[in-house]
C-alpha cells in the first residue's frame, strides 16, 4: 500500500481482508500473568484456566476469558487426562498341579433360590487331585455366610494349601478354580 497509490480500505477489498484487522495493533501479552499462571498452574494441577482465571482476578489480574484461554493454551498448562485402571502386566504363572490328595481344596460359593423367593448359599470344597467332592455346607442368605476359615475349623484341618474361587450369584458345576 505504501509503495502503490491505492487506499488502504481500496486494498483490502482487493485481497479480501476486513481492514479493522489491518489497523488494529495487538496489545501486548502481560509476561507477569504468564508468569502467576505458571506458578498456579503448578501448585493446582488439576485446575483449569476458569479456576486459575478465578486466582488471577483475586490477585487482581482481570481479563477477557478468551484472552485467558489462549493464554493458558500458549503456555501448555493443559490438565492432564486421569489414567484408567492399572492392569496387571505380564504373564501370569500357572498354579502348580496337585500331587497327591489332600495336597490342595478348592473353595466355591454357590447360590440359587428356592420357588418362594428363599435364597440360599452353599461352600462346595473339592479335592484338586482328584476332583472329589468333600464337602457342600448350605446357609441361608439372611444368615452370616460360611467362611472358609470356619470351615477348616470345623474339618480339623489347617496344613492344607487351599484355592478359593467365589463365583457369587450364578449356578455353576462345583469344580476346582
Amino acid at each position: 500500500m505504501r509503495d502503490h497509490d491505492i487506499s488502504q480500505r481500496r486494498a483490502c477489498r482487493l485481497v479480501g481482508v476486513d481492514p479493522k484487522t489491518v489497523r488494529r495493533e495487538r496489545p501486548p501479552d502481560c509476561p507477569e500473568v504468564r508468569k502467576e499462571m505458571q506458578e498456579i498452574a503448578g501448585k493446582r494441577r488439576r485446575f483449569g484456566y476458569r479456576r486459575i482465571g478465578v486466582l488471577l482476578e483475586r490477585k487482581g489480574m482481570i481479563m477477557n476469558h478468551k484472552k485467558l484461554y489462549r493464554l493458558y493454551r500458549e503456555e501448555g498448562l493443559s490438565v492432564k487426562r486421569r489414567r484408567g485402571r492399572k492392569r496387571a502386566r505380564g504373564t501370569r504363572t500357572p498354579m502348580p498341579e496337585a500331587a497327591r490328595p489332600n495336597a490342595r481344596w478348592s473353595l466355591d460359593f454357590l447360590s440359587d433360590s428356592f420357588g418362594a423367593s428363599r435364597k440360599f448359599r452353599i461352600l462346595a470344597v473339592i479335592d484338586d487331585c482328584c476332583r472329589e467332592n468333600l464337602c457342600l455346607m448350605a446357609t441361608p442368605v439372611s444368615r452370616e455366610p460360611v467362611s472358609p476359615a470356619s470351615w477348616m475349623h470345623w474339618c480339623g484341618s489347617t496344613e492344607n494349601q487351599v484355592a478359593s474361587s467365589v463365583t457369587m450369584g450364578r449356578s455353576s458345576q462345583a469344580g476346582p478354580s
